[in-house]
């Protein structure tokens, strides 16, 4: 049973913020009279000991189960007896919660830089692909011409939203539990308001019945790091798929590629594979805490120990990973000459259906013409612009001599001018948008 109740290998990075809101206790038992002011300030001193102590030996040596016995036990050590008055009307449930979310707060803020970095190194590239066309694709194929800083932005805005969602997940953590008890709340006239002033929460929590046992903070938190899992698992699919020799648009810097143990030629893109297999366990984490709330029954109960190990493994995942995808875009290049190698002149098969409708076809009627010019330029094995006029007239007598100018990629770009589109003017208000926005979370 000692193994398996113990949880001090997981809650032991907790052992500031338990700290830290034990000081904050003594402080509001203080002044509800429970302590006189020299065995507040007794305390006070002591935990500040237990603190420059566990932060010079560490707590390797630690026999207790988890990191408030540890704390409690070396108060003792450093305050004697008075350090058994601290934990009056307060509970491990109402202790703890107030710690992860303090843990939780800080951590939030730390992914929002980290989100926001890695969104000013993708501004950075779609700033050097402003001038660059490349095949855009829909079920991995060519579609349509679209400029690269389009593709990049096309990453930006899903992390923007991430950013939105670690926020909410932030503001849902900063709910202050101390005070509720084990379950039905303080019966000292202890001062919540300052409490939640000094630990810096939000708000106080409504309902001490509900506050030991709300982990739904958790699940926001969560569910914020699995959608930046799979958005910067989508992104590192796009580096794979780019940097290869098949498509070779993007070269990955050195320093974020790796060799091969065999073969000496290979440039392996492990930085974007590591970033993708990592998304795994962020999805995971989530599916964890979700099945553990979904049976308990109310207020607190010990399954709720085992909320801190997905909770902590997602923040140090994204702390870890975000850095590395952020120096991975900011150090990419584009390849230009082989995007303009591998487009197909049927990427602008859309534009001959739009020239039709300009010219009074219904679209419907041109999406069918065009079909037609398609498999003729494939039976004859040639582009579509080596196709004659005639042969366009033959399929639709609207075809004019001017036809051969939509075979122009740059025009091409530059007429999906509409809100959002791929023009150049579109995508200089999307840069701008997004500057605005990142200069507002900084």
């Amino acid at each position: 049973m000692v193994p398996f109740n113990r949880s001090l290998g997981i809650d032991q990075r907790l052992w500031r913020e338990d700290v830290r809101g034990s000081i904050a206790w003594a402080r509001a038992i203080g002044s509800a009279g429970v302590l006189t002011p020299a065995e507040t300030d007794a305390i006070i001193a002591g935990l500040g000991e237990v603190a420059a102590r566990i932060e010079s030996e560490g707590l390797a040596d630690a026999p207790e189960e988890d990191i408030h016995s540890v704390v409690e036990r070396m108060l003792g050590e450093a305050a004697g007896t008075v350090a058994g008055k601290l934990h009056t009307g307060r509970s491990r449930n109402d202790q703890s919660s107030t710690g992860v979310r303090l843990h939780g707060m800080a951590a939030a803020d730390l992914i929002a830089t980290r989100v926001t970095e890695l969104c000013e190194a993708l501004l950075g590239m779609a700033e050097r692909g402003q001038g660059v066309v490349m095949p855009g694709y829909t079920h991995l194929q060519q579609a349509q011409p679209v400029l690269a800083a389009q593709w990049v932005l096309s990453h930006v805005f899903p992390f923007l939203r991430d950013l939105d969602r670690i926020r909410a997940a932030r503001a849902s953590a900063a709910v202050l539990p101390l005070g509720s008890g084990a379950i039905a709340g303080c019966p000292f006239p202890i001062d919540r308001e300052a409490l939640r002033v000094e630990l810096g929460f939000d708000r106080v929590s409504e309902n001490s019945v509900d506050s030991v046992s709300d982990r739904d903070w958790i699940c926001d938190t969560l569910y914020a790091g699995a959608m930046l899992g799979v958005h910067l698992s989508r992104l590192a699919e796009d580096l794979v798929l780019f940097s290869s020799v098949e498509f070779g648009f993007v070269r990955l810097s050195d320093g974020y590629s790796t060799g091969s143990s065999l073969m000496p030629q290979k440039r392996n893109p492990d930085a974007a594979e590591l970033t993708r297999g990592k998304s795994g366990r962020l999805v995971g984490n989530l599916m964890s805490m979700l099945t553990l709330l979904k049976g308990l029954p109310t207020s607190y109960n010990r399954d709720l120990q085992e909320d801190k190990e997905p909770l902590f493994d997602t923040i140090d995942t994204l702390l870890l990973t975000l850095p590395v995808v952020a120096g991975a875009v900011a150090t990419a290049e584009f390849r230009s000459d082989r995007m303009t190698r591998v487009m197909d002149e049927q990427l602008l098969a859309t534009d001959l259906a739009d020239y039709l409708v300009r010219r009074g076809v219904p679209f419907r009627v041109s999406h069918e013409v065009i079909g037609r010019v398609v498999r003729l330029a494939e039976t004859r094995g040639v582009a579509l612009s080596a196709l004659s006029l005639e042969e366009y007239r033959a399929a639709s007598e609207t075809f004019g001599a001017d036809l051969f100018e939509v075979f122009d990629w740059q025009a091409s770009v530059d007429s999906r001018d509409a809100a959002g589109g791929t023009s150049l003017r579109s995508v200089l208000v999307q840069l701008d948008e997004v500057r605005a926005r990142l200069g507002a979370a900084r």
